[in-house]
């Protein structure tokens, strides 16, 4: 089956109960879900399958039986699976600790795609287009496209991402803010315990090295850009900024890069974000980004998922009565599962940013070890959600 299909609708009544803006993790899984259950659903995609993404591409554990309910069976690609993590402090420093519940490494571009292919058999409509305006008028949400014309449906779920034009054209509080964050990632071969996510510290940013399957490494990192643009290149700001890290400079001194280059993305916002705008119900990045330096960004998309899938069940079968109780009831439950570890995560990223305070974390971590252990409970979810 190709990967690109361009299927053309033309609806001036609703066709699909549900339409999800945005194909990536949080998307997919919520289309699962809702096939699952039996719903009519419509996922539209700008880009085509499969596709590598800017992504630490670390699961925790905490999805898993979710993920299988979904006959979603992960083990059939071979992830890495992860059950310790070690820090690592800009001067080489070494903390570690077992992760609580563990997890598994593997690349956006596998699972994306493997979720794709099992949703297309589920009965899921795709077509690959790009949104270009919402509107909700009596009921019935219109879905503006640029070559499929507009698209009327009962519901729809935003899954397109951390930031897009469409969050513009949503008037979104946080899109109007610039943000300072820009993250790199790329493949490499290398030798790394296989067992082991690893985080490593340097001025300004911190690198994530984990192994996903066949037994690719994924180094992705953060930094301030204002770090960055002092630099040539991507290789300059390697060597005169994270090689200070010793443990940093090892790796991207022997590990040989899969990719002809690594991938780049900017303005990346951690500020609040609204989980629902004009009866849209955000799910994933769209609702509320964790900073990676938590490691668990996937986890939450595919969590965020379940509970949207959910509680639109519920208001497709007449248990939820209205729009504005479907809106409420989203967001409470969205609240009470995220916000603490959101809040956690912007707290930590105030922290780097502050060398007195971010030095002070360091000998804290360094002299209390089991602080770590805390600060990773406060950031993942329970088992079997």
């Amino acid at each position: 089956m190709p990967f690109n299909r361009y299927v053309h609708y033309q609806m001036t009544t609703p066709k699909e109960e549900v339409i999800i803006i945005g194909g990536g993790l949080a998307g997919l899984v919520c289309a699962m879900d809702l096939l699952k259950r039996g719903k009519s659903v419509m996922l539209i995609e700008k880009n085509v399958y499969p596709q590598h993404k800017v992504c630490g591409e670390f699961i925790s554990n905490e999805v898993r039986s979710y993920l299988d309910s979904l006959t979603l069976d992960i083990d059939i690609l071979e992830p890495a699976e992860i059950s310790e993590f070690s820090l690592s402090t800009p001067n080489g420093a070494i903390i570690n600790c077992k992760l609580p519940l563990g997890g598994f490494g593997i690349s956006r571009f596998t699972i994306d795609n493997f979720i794709y292919q099992k949703v297309l058999l589920a009965g899921c409509r795709i077509i690959t287009d790009t949104v270009e305006n919402i509107v909700f008028l009596d009921e019935q949400f219109s879905v503006s496209t640029q070559r499929n014309g507009t698209i009327e449906t009962a519901l729809v779920i935003g899954a397109f991402g951390k930031r897009t034009a469409i969050d513009q054209r949503l008037n979104r509080k946080f899109i109007t803010k610039k943000s300072p964050w820009l993250a790199i990632k790329g493949h490499y071969r290398g030798n790394i315990d296989q067992y082991m996510v690893s985080l490593h510290l340097f001025n300004g940013g911190y690198c994530g090295v984990s192994k996903v399957e066949d037994n690719l490494v994924n180094i992705c990192y953060l930094t301030e850009y204002k770090h960055f643009k002092a630099c040539k290149n991507i290789d300059d700001f390697q060597r005169k900024v994270m090689y200070k890290n010793p443990h940093l400079k090892q790796i991207f001194e022997t590990f040989k890069p899969v990719f002809a280059e690594p991938l780049s993305i900017s303005q990346i916002s951690f500020a609040k974000k609204e989980q629902v705008v004009n009866h849209i119900l955000m799910i994933g990045d769209t609702a509320g980004l964790i900073h990676p330096l938590c490691g668990n960004g996937m986890a939450m998309a595919i969590h965020s998922a379940k509970i949207c899938a959910e509680v639109c069940n519920q208001f497709l079968n007449g248990n939820i009565k209205t729009r504005d109780l479907l809106d409420q009831k989203y967001s409470a439950i969205w609240k009470s599962n995220f916000q603490h570890r959101l809040r956690i995560g912007r707290i930590l990223s105030k922290i780097i940013r502050k060398r007195k305070l971010f030095n002070i974390l360091l000998l804290l971590l360094t002299k209390f070890p089991p602080l770590l252990r805390i600060i990773i409970r406060n950031t993942h979810g329970k088992p079997n959600i």
